[in-house]
């Protein structure tokens, strides 16, 4: 049996990488988005902060809300706990209490992430390094997964790492679409081709967020339609940054772990099992239209399901 601090630093290993690697992503997007703009930057930034949240503390260390205090935010200040930097800290601060329990080359590929890039400041910026400086961090991130992938053993621990990273990434994803139809929400751009534009390219940052365009593209043979993005991302089988694929994959991570505690924990299977099943039987008008469920009420059954993963295997004494 693998011991919960154990598991527990997996299973977080597995979320912050991943959380790396997608706050990468959306920076990533955002700056190339911001790039084909003209004076709509703002319009850009201000959705990328909330998906993220901390504008508060944003405000109180900055005293300014724009593209370079957000972008310094998200990338590499340490004071902020979802920031790429503080991302792979964590995850290094956790992986070196278990140097003894994974291969080696998991804890170099984390290690040289941490050197890398976790002691960059605003001189990034300045040299307009932002783009390089979240590609290191996407790639860093696959890294790891891969190296873990190719050599950790499919055992218990390997089951909480993919357990936290699974329920990242649908987390994420969620968080995306959630703040996309909140953004346009009642809104007509009928008589404002600008504002149509700018969220037609919302809608494709949304997609390339997740690397999800050419598989949509591929998939989808029509325009920019946001019920159809959603559909994809929402509901997708097969691709593997869908909510559905992230839910499956969690719940299946969970069987594996019930196998070495037979019947311990049902409550953690049962809400894993309750909400797969939600999704493979929602339609996205379910979601999106009738909201049963929400996108909220999907947002917290993945948090119900990391809380009860959190209460069965890591807080007993």
């Amino acid at each position: 049996m693998l011991l919960s601090r154990l598991a527990e630093n997996l299973f977080w290993i597995g979320r912050y990488v991943e959380r790396a690697e997608n706050t990468a992503r959306l920076l990533n997007v955002n700056y190339y988005a911001t790039l084909e703009t003209a004076g709509r930057a703002r319009e850009y930034w201000t959705p990328l902060l909330e998906m993220t949240g901390g504008e508060r503390e944003l405000r109180a260390k900055y005293g300014r809300l724009d593209a370079r205090s957000i972008s310094a935010w998200m990338a590499f200040d340490r004071d902020n706990p979802n920031s790429i930097a503080s991302s792979l800290l964590r995850a290094r601060e956790n992986a070196r209490g278990l140097r003894d329990r994974i291969p080696s080359e998991m804890w170099e590929s984390l290690n040289r992430a941490y050197l890398t890039l976790c002691f960059e400041n605003g001189d990034i910026l300045d040299r307009d390094g932002l783009f390089d400086y979240c590609g290191a961090a996407r790639d860093a991130s696959q890294f790891f997964f891969g190296i873990a992938f190719a050599t950790l053993p499919r055992d218990e621990g390997w089951s909480f790492m993919r357990a936290g990273q699974t329920l990242e990434r649908g987390d994420n994803t969620l968080r995306v679409l959630q703040t996309r139809f909140r953004d346009s929400a009642g809104q007509s751009w009928q008589s404002d081709p600008a504002g149509g534009t700018l969220q037609d390219q919302r809608w494709v940052s949304a997609l390339k967020g997740a690397s999800a365009y050419e598989a949509y593209r591929k998939r989808v043979h029509g325009g920019i339609e946001p019920m159809r993005i959603a559909e994809f991302l929402l509901l997708d089988e097969y691709f593997p940054r869908s909510v559905r694929y992230s839910a499956e994959n969690l719940h299946d991570a969970l069987v594996q772990i019930d196998r070495h505690h037979p019947g311990a924990h049902p409550e953690t299977l049962r809400l894993a099992r309750w909400l797969v099943a939600r999704l493979q039987f929602a339609t996205v008008e379910h979601i999106i239209e009738d909201e049963h469920p929400s996108i909220e009420e999907l947002l917290g059954d993945f948090n119900r399901v990391g809380a009860a993963i959190n209460a069965a295997y890591f807080e007993q004494e």
